[in-house]
């Protein structure tokens, strides 16, 4: 059923303060579609309806009434607003209306659709509690001490695959202003070398690394190079240079190497511990909260386990 005048070449205009031209309203198309989908899983509303409600559509036996739609549209929207967002539900309507038939028509014998959506509301209503408890009970504080911890206790779990280094990096272009006053700064040994060697980057470098606590994979550093100047077996050998290619010059040098199948240090590995750390932490908090919650049942001798 038809239930407007304007095309669909009409419906894609996008002139200059038209409909699709508003953020707002292209969100509000969003909303439709997703409602569309929704009220087909849910069926049309089963009250009485009134002589004047307007049936827009229908799929096989299922019929779509323009009551279905009470609370889509906006107040004060113009009849021609209106009418678009109307137009738009009944077409995704339409379609999901008989997607939804079609799946019906093939559920496999002996599937319970019923005890699934029981079961899924149950674990959603579940996993939303959980939620609430966590971010309202969960500590989220790992110290230093806990990790170093959990380190010591763990480390033989983290043994390296690949080589792994600190180190300081610099990839910029060849014609960049100030490059001898930027190799000096870096041979140098100052404070003032190290913040006018960070300034300089900052303007200039493609890509740096200058901070002396982070471990990289020796790979990640070698593909900013060109190919072959750094790989996990000439590192060992390759640990101060400065190297120029056609467009780029490169300042590497190793502060510290952990070779493969070494154990890896606990820098490395920080946000790895960090999040086991929390994960123990939750599974322990739920599975107190539940113990509680079961024991406040007992206590008030409202569970009863028939033999």
């Amino acid at each position: 059923m038809r239930i407007l005048h304007k095309t669909d070449q009409n419906f894609k205009q996008n002139e200059p303060g038209g409909f699709l031209k508003s953020t707002r309203f292209l969100l509000y198309f969003l909303v439709i579609f997703a409602g569309a989908a929704s009220l087909v899983s849910c069926g049309s509303k089963g009250e009485k309806r009134s002589k004047d409600d307007r049936l827009l559509a229908k799929v096989y036996d299922k019929p779509l009434y323009l009551s279905d739609m009470d609370g889509m549209i906006p107040e004060g929207m113009s009849s021609e607003d209106s009418a678009l967002i109307i137009n738009a539900f009944v077409r995704s309507w339409v379609r999901e209306a008989a997607l939804l038939r079609e799946a019906e028509r093939n559920i496999p014998s002996g599937l319970d659709i019923d005890k699934l959506v029981q079961d899924y509301r149950a674990s959603l209503i579940k996993h939303n509690y959980e939620n609430i408890a966590v971010d309202k009970l969960l500590d989220s504080t790992v110290t230093q001490s806990q990790l170093a911890a959990f380190y010591e206790k763990n480390k033989e779990q983290y043994q390296l695959e690949t080589p792994i280094i600190r180190c300081y990096f610099i990839k910029a272009p060849r014609n960049a202003p100030q490059l001898s006053r930027a190799q000096e700064w870096w041979n140098g040994n100052t404070a003032a070398d190290s913040t006018a060697l960070a300034n300089w980057c900052n303007a200039n470098a493609v890509i740096h690394h200058l901070q002396s606590n982070i471990w990289y994979k020796v790979e990640d550093i070698g593909a900013y190079m060109p190919q072959g100047s750094l790989t996990v077996d000439n590192v060992k050998t390759r640990r101060d240079f400065v190297q120029r290619d056609e467009n780029f010059i490169y300042f590497f040098k190793v502060l510290e190497l952990v070779s493969k199948k070494e154990i890896a240090p606990l820098a490395y590995i920080e946000d790895q511990a960090r999040k086991v750390i929390l994960h123990k932490r939750k599974t322990q908090l739920l599975e107190e909260l539940k113990d509680k919650i079961y024991n406040e049942a007992m206590n008030k001798k409202q569970v009863t386990i028939f033999e």
